[in-house]
């Protein structure tokens, strides 16, 4: 049987999860971080082509809070999407695919890096400006009130949860989403994935708060900051966030401390940041720190772990054959998606 377990500490405590659960939390990251080194590869090679922002070292967060979600739930995310989406369970060569500019993608080869969507899997959109997707979030997150209070669903509520950098929050769209989601108590988390860099900018010189958290309180609404390199302790804080908002009590500002360990996109040299303050995050690695503790704590086999990421590899290459081999869009098509049927 895949009985609880109580696991040893980690930035917030104990927690209680199946190994089962634990080994798809970690499945789920390497995915993620296997999906993007492949896509510099195929970046460099001259297989895509524009801005292509890559999410290698930020897997916890997307892990964390996605993978705390039910499949009715949605997700809204930035122009850093492709792991997002792939956590959403949109499968990975039909993003791959995207990437190539293929009709088999999942916006049918429109879209692109920035514009992953899929509303099969309740997968609201990648967006190339900041603030952009949060009201889009917020109509989401409104559309579940109302299915619940006006028509009267007898469903679950579909929490929203709307991804976005710390960049992002000197926005003026930030401040008023936050207004209206307290406002109206929308079932939505706000998650601020703060990576200490907006494009060259650096955090803590582009803000006169740098506790974006906090900013919460002027709406009267939670504010938590979490550890972004410890996935555990994002899934605990999104599931007390996601408790909160299915019993209607309205949305959450979850502040990640995370960090990405490329360049802002394959085109930025990344020469801003220093070595020493690169080097003291990736050895927070949050895929390393999730199997040393698998390991240390003998929940499961080196072997198994092993074997997820074999897996993982195949999918990535069955990910790369078939963008490949698919289809260019039929340019006779090129308005087929502007509007309804």
């Amino acid at each position: 049987m895949n009985q609880k377990i109580q696991l040893p500490l980690t930035t917030l405590g104990k927690h209680s999860i199946t190994k089962d659960e634990l080994l798809t939390l970690y499945e789920d990251m390497f995915l993620g971080r296997s999906f993007e080194d492949m896509c510099a590869q195929m970046y460099y090679r001259g297989k895509m082509f524009g801005f292509v922002h890559l999410y290698n070292g930020q897997e916890a967060v997307s892990t964390g809070v996605i993978k705390a979600l039910s499949k009715d739930d949605y997700v809204c995310s930035t122009y850093r999407d492709h792991v997002h989406a792939l956590s959403k369970g949109v499968p990975s060569k039909n993003v791959m695919a995207e990437l190539f500019g293929k009709e088999t993608g999942c916006s049918k080869g429109r879209g692109g890096s920035m514009h992953i969507f899929s509303a099969k899997h309740n997968f609201l959109g990648g967006f190339a400006f900041i603030a952009e997707g949060i009201p889009v979030a917020i109509g989401a997150a409104f559309q579940s009130i109302y299915l619940k209070q006006v028509l009267k669903s007898t469903k679950q509520i579909s929490v929203t949860v709307a991804f976005f950098g710390d960049g992002t929050t000197n926005n003026g769209q930030f401040f008023e989403c936050l207004n209206m989601a307290v406002l109206w108590k929308l079932p939505i988390i706000f998650v601020v994935e703060n990576n200490q860099w907006a494009i060259g900018m650096a955090h803590n010189r582009s803000t006169a708060r740098p506790e974006i958290y906090k900013k919460a309180e002027v709406f009267g609404m939670p504010g938590v900051e979490v550890d972004g390199m410890d996935v555990l302790a994002v899934r605990q804080i999104t599931k007390q966030a996601i408790h909160r908002a299915r019993l209607g009590e309205g949305p959450t500002l979850i502040e990640a401390l995370t960090y990405r360990f490329r360049g802002h996109s394959l085109a930025d040299p990344d020469e801003l940041r220093s070595i020493t303050e690169k080097e003291a995050w990736i050895a927070k690695d949050p895929i390393l720190r999730l199997r040393n503790y698998i390991i240390d704590n003998s929940i499961e086999d080196v072997k198994i772990l092993d074997e997820i990421q074999y897996n993982v590899k195949q999918e990535i290459d069955n990910a790369i054959d078939f963008a490949l081999s698919s289809d260019e869009p039929n340019v006779a098509d090129l308005k087929k998606y502007l509007f309804v049927d």
